[in-house]
């Protein structure tokens, strides 16, 4: 059985959810698309393409 835990966190004044699952946080990067210019969808595409972020995953 999982016990998941909801809860949004402020970074840099942007409301960002927070799911505990298991003893483990997850974000929502969505959060983060909602407040750069463009569609959260572009964005989360682009930073998911970024040679950065496929190293550190």
């Amino acid at each position: 059985m999982y016990i998941i835990n909801n809860k949004i966190i402020k970074v840099q004044n942007i409301k960002v959810n927070v799911v505990n699952i298991e003893d483990n946080d997850y974000i929502c990067i969505y959060d983060f698309g909602k407040y750069k210019e463009g569609k959260s969808e572009d964005i989360i595409r682009n930073w998911l393409r970024n040679r950065i972020t496929l190293e550190f995953l």
